[in-house]
Formats: structure tokens, sequence, C-alpha cells
């Protein structure tokens, strides 16, 4: 009898633990999310706001501004514990937050574009080396050695 109860009661205590993780793993993620959604919001105002002419509208850039720059670890939502929790280096960010702010609206959105382009282009190298190394059909290959303007764009090939 007391075997069996001794069974009950770690199922029970497996059951809760697994709870009790799953809890922790939400809470977590809903965090990561949290975080990511300010770091978002702060690039955002940094980028709309830079040129701005109006009081409320400055204030917005000079907000995110000072917590982009401020090195203080007292807010569970600054900055550098935003960073550690999604584990990013601050330095490169807030050089990549502030390089970003200094584009205009047309430039940032080539820039966006150019990086999606370039990984688009990776993903097709990929696919490509795949093929030719004989991981596929040869008549499976869409674009077999075309050249491309972009292609050469994204690989520093033109003049």
């Amino acid at each position: 009898m007391k075997q069996e109860t001794m069974k009950a009661n770690d199922a029970d205590f497996s059951e809760e633990s697994q709870c009790e993780l799953r809890v922790d793993e939400l809470e977590q993620a809903a965090q990561r999310e949290l975080s990511a959604g300010v770091l978002k919001q702060a690039a955002q105002d940094l980028r709309r706001f830079r040129g701005a002419t109006s009081k409320i509208e400055r204030e917005l850039y000079l907000d995110a501004y000072r917590w982009l720059t401020v090195n203080e670890c007292s807010s569970p939502f600054s900055f550098l514990n935003i960073c550690q929790l999604l584990n990013l280096a601050p330095d490169n960010v807030r050089q990549d937050l502030i390089g970003d702010s200094s584009l205009g609206a047309l430039s940032y959105r080539a820039r966006r574009c150019g990086r999606a382009a370039g990984r688009l282009w990776t993903s097709f190298s990929h696919f490509f080396v795949n093929e030719r190394n004989g991981h596929g059909e040869p008549g499976d290959m869409v674009f077999n050695n075309v050249p491309s303007a972009a292609g050469a764009c994204l690989h520093g090939n033109v003049n």
C-alpha cells in the first residue's frame, strides 16, 4: 500500500514539475517577446522622429535615444537588461540603431531590402551548391548558372 502511495505521489510531483517548467518557459518567452517589442519600438522612434520639429516628436526621439545610450541596469526593461535577455551585444545594437536612425526613410528601406536580398541570395547559393554536389536531380535546378545583376550587386561586383 505504501508503495502505491509513493508511486502516486511521484507521479503527482512529476506532473507538477512539468507544469511549473511549462509556466516558466511561457513566462520567459513572454518576457523575451516584450523585450523584443520594446527594442523594436525604440528603433522605430529613433528612425521616425530623428528630424522631428514638434515638441512631442522630439521628446519621443530623445526618450528613445536616452534609453539606448544610458548604461544602467536598475530597470527590468533597461537597454542593457533587454540586450542580455535577448543575447545581443549592446554596443553592436547601439551602433546599428544609431546608424539606422541617421538614414532617411528611403535609405533605411533600401538598406533593409539589401539585407533581405543578401539572405535570400545566400539561401539560393546553399541550395544550388547542394544540387551541384549531387544532393538533388540535375533537372531540379531552376537558375542554372544564370548571371544576375542582383547577384553582382550583393557580392560587390558592381563598377
